[in-house]
């Protein structure tokens, strides 16, 4: 495998099919630093990755490949029939060992095999370091789980023999463990490697961070802390550029119209003497076009100084991050009983193991994160909570609001519009005061008028929790599941901003311990092989 590797993007563009551009005259060189590619959603992320792999041709510009390059999708769902083997992309290998074991002299079988007769045991070396050792090639991939069968999807790109990896959200799905185990794979992995992620644990492994804006592509040295250093810079300066710029175009406005009035002062006092003089009709006319010519000139240049100047604001203003500071408006003192909710010994369905019991309080203001490796049953103490599920036995007591919140925001009604959604929940409150609350939460006046289904993920994640939050009974109990999944950067640090904010009581399931650690959380409930253990925050 070669050190030696370059993907070079030269004057590329990508136009949507209804025309409008998603990105245009990127340049830029990845070579064999660890890479990773940021970018809000919609931005274009996943169409970069798929360029860049030779997947998807540019609409215009070109992509230089030195180097052979191995693309994962996000999107590893097995097909009807496939192995194990055949998700992991090695199922011809091990097939033409087959047949040649069974005495096949085929040379197609040879060269598909080629120095590589070890697969199957390579494989199942990749499948244990990946926490798989219990599937074999020859295992049906329909029976795994989507966290599984991304790990296997993620063994065979480091089987692949390629010397860039190019892998698009590769911790989608995975728990904490395996998050973990993911970033100690990839640092093993000898070669190129390009990760789009949103996972800033992942991205601090980088050795550099490329983002992907309305403005192009720009590299930052160093991992996801040092990036986000150096934007928080970058956005300082360019509001102050911004601010500057404003002023300098308010200074300037003043000094254009004492101009003007300096102009007209004077040509206005030069028609008094020429009237008063008793001149000629005819050189009066002449001394009037004079004059409105003098204006029509001074108009002109005024225009395009404006015009210049507000070029500049308008330059200015596209280096200033567009998304404001989120405010989440406080639904008033959370005024609740010391406990808020209660399980005694409670039998939680569809969980097998030590995690199935549990007893547990939850008290007023007390913030938790749920975590623990998937199937431990957190999703369902959450949906049990939430009154979605009944205990097998025990005795589950409810004294407050609830509101559950699951991956897929189903609190929202997809073909309904927010802001109808809010006014059915708050008949008492003006609109306008709905649409400011919304408005504070990045939410403009046309998004909250679309169907909730048209809407991003990040905006979604945000009407979800205002539909609750903004209820005329504000929920005193939060749930949630997973909240971070399919964020953008910018979209989880406004969900970080509104979490922080909230007053009631709060549940988090989450993989991500970035998210969790930026939640002023106070404990941590965690399924462990001895079942449930609650402890304080950090933990």
């Amino acid at each position: 495998m070669t050190n030696h590797v370059s993907l070079t993007l030269q004057g590329v563009c990508f136009q949507l099919p209804d025309g409008r551009a998603l990105f245009s005259d990127l340049d830029e060189s990845f070579d064999g630093r660890r890479t990773g590619v940021v970018g809000r959603n919609g931005v274009g992320k996943t169409v970069l990755a798929r360029i860049l792999a030779g997947e998807l041709a540019p609409s215009a510009g070109r992509c230089l490949r030195s180097g052979r390059v191995h693309y994962l999708t996000q999107q590893t769902a097995p097909q009807p029939g496939q192995s194990v083997a055949g998700l992991a992309g090695v199922q011809p290998v091990i097939d033409a060992l087959r047949r040649i074991e069974g005495g096949s002299t085929r040379q197609e079988d040879f060269d598909a095999v080629g120095e590589r007769w070890d697969m199957r045991e390579r494989l199942q070396q990749e499948l244990a370091a990946s926490g798989l050792s219990h599937l074999r090639h020859d295992t049906p991939a329909t029976q795994l789980s989507g966290g599984e069968a991304m790990r296997v999807a993620l063994a065979g790109a480091l089987l692949s023999g390629a010397d860039v990896l190019i892998l698009d959200e590769p911790s989608n799905h995975l728990d904490r463990e395996h998050r973990r185990a993911l970033i100690t794979q990839l640092q093993r992995w000898p070669g190129g490697l390009i990760v789009v992620s949103h996972d800033r644990e992942l991205l601090e492994t980088m050795e550099r961070i490329v983002e992907l804006s309305a403005l192009g592509l720009h590299s930052y040295g160093g991992g996801y802390g040092f990036y986000a250093q150096a934007r928080a810079q970058e956005r300082e300066q360019a509001q102050i550029l911004l601010d500057q710029r404003k002023a300098e175009r308010r200074r300037e406005e003043r000094a254009l119209v004492e101009q003007r009035e300096r102009l007209e002062h004077r040509l206005s006092r030069g028609a008094r003497q020429a009237a008063q003089a008793n001149q000629a009709p005819i050189l009066l006319g002449r001394q009037k076009e004079r004059n409105e010519s003098s204006s029509g000139r001074l108009r002109a240049q005024q225009d395009e100084a404006r015009e210049r100047l507000s070029q500049r604001v308008r330059d200015a203003a596209a280096q200033v991050e567009e998304s404001a500071p989120v405010v989440l408006f406080s639904p008033g003192t959370f005024t609740a009983p010391a406990s808020v909710a209660k399980l005694e010994e409670v039998q939680l369905p569809h969980v097998q193991g030590p995690t199935q019991a549990l007893s547990l309080k939850l008290l007023r203001g007390q913030r938790l994160a749920l975590t623990g490796p998937n199937g431990c049953g957190k999703s369902t103490l959450l949906k049990l909570l939430a009154g979605l599920l009944p205990p097998l036995s025990g005795h589950c007591e409810r004294q407050v609001e609830v509101a559950y919140l699951d991956q897929h925001f189903s609190v929202l009604e997809p073909g309904a519009s927010l802001l109808a959604q809010m006014m059915a929940d708050n008949p008492k409150q003006p609109e306008g005061e709905l649409r400011t609350r919304l408005a504070l939460l990045g939410l403009d006046a046309d998004r909250v008028q679309q169907p909730s289904a048209l809407l991003s993920g990040g905006e979604r994640m945000k009407a979800a929790l205002a539909r609750v939050l903004y209820a005329e009974r504000p929920v005193r109990l939060l749930l949630l599941d997973e909240p971070g999944n399919h964020l953008d950067l910018a979209s989880l640090q406004a969900l970080e901003a509104m979490l922080r904010q909230y007053g009631g009581t709060l549940l988090v399931v989450s993989h991500d311990e970035a998210l969790l650690a930026n939640l002023g959380l106070t404990h941590r409930l965690e399924a462990s092989p001895q079942g449930w253990r609650l402890r304080e925050w950090p933990a």
